[in-house]
């Protein structure tokens, strides 16, 4: 399995994309996920802010992190697809963070619905809706032979029979699932049995811990974290992580373990990164470069 990191890590340190390049370099992590941005930010464009715009050439960028030894695993455009914005803001998006991510090479994009049910709009309504969004969606993602991932984040995706009935909107080898050990433990899943049951949809992973505070306040009220205030194997869902690993192994995955927490411009994400890799050695489980 690779190991690579969400840039949102570094969110609160106010880094910049490139910064976190460097510190991929430094930890020998050659796997990174970020944040895309459609349009001009006043916090990016003054370096505070580790995500990139969508107007930035994508071939020069994919030169300059290579120079870093750092390529994309996954890049974020998880806009919520499920409410009435879904498709006059969300599909246009996505279609272009394809487009985008092809020419920079990342093999994946994340897409996601929204965290509340939709309002004005019955569950069958916003299903119907989204199916239409990700047939447009994933009629681009074939040509570009991009995978479309669904990450369970919101009212539907933490939902397992919802999240089966998205999974086959459309019938896609580019139509996948982004797995979240955090998200589906905050939805009061069980973040194992959510796994096997989508294990051979799955072609990349978000690993989160979660706080014993954060899950005794918010555990079944909430469908998602934005980033976990924990380190990986400080949690109540650290058993879980492993657990699921053993799952990924045993399933003979291959693709990248992206470690989601806040980074405390370092130490936090660096206490993960080392017992990410105890637990993979642990496990027997080899770590590709």
């Amino acid at each position: 399995m690779k190991i690579g990191f969400h840039t949102d890590a570094f969110n609160s340190a106010y880094w910049s994309f490139e910064a976190c390049l460097a510190w991929a370099k430094k930890n020998d992590v050659h796997y990174i996920e970020c944040g895309l941005i459609d349009g001009v930010s006043w916090i990016h464009g003054l370096g505070y802010q580790p995500h990139v715009a969508l107007y930035e050439d994508p071939v020069l960028l994919r030169k300059k992190m290579e120079s870093f030894g750092v390529r994309f695993s996954q890049v974020d455009a998880a806009f919520p697809l499920s409410g009435k914005d879904g498709p006059l803001r969300g599909v246009p998006y996505v279609m272009k963070s394809i487009a985008w991510a092809n020419l920079v090479g990342s093999p994946c994009v994340d897409t996601t619905d929204g965290l509340k049910a939709p309002a004005g709009l019955s569950d069958d309504e916003a299903m119907a809706l989204m199916k239409t969004s990700y047939q447009q969606i994933l009629e681009v993602a074939a040509a570009h032979k991009i995978t479309v991932n669904i990450e369970p984040h919101g009212y539907f995706t933490t939902r397992p029979d919802m999240m089966e009935r998205m999974l086959a909107f459309v019938d896609s080898p580019f139509l996948r699932m982004n797995m979240d050990t955090g998200n589906t433990f905050i939805a009061g899943q069980d973040p194992v049995a959510f796994l096997k049951r989508f294990g051979p949809k799955v072609s990349h992973v978000h690993v989160k811990d979660v706080s014993p505070s954060l899950a005794a306040a918010v555990r079944g009220g909430e469908t998602g974290i934005a980033v976990s205030h924990c380190a990986l194997g400080d949690g109540v869902n650290a058993d879980n992580i492993r657990r699921c690993l053993e799952v990924l192994r045993d399933g003979g995955y291959t693709g990248t373990l992206s470690m989601e927490c806040e980074g405390q411009s370092g130490p936090m994400i660096e206490k993960s990164l080392a017992w990410l890799r105890k637990i993979l050695a642990d496990l027997k489980i080899p770590i590709e470069a």
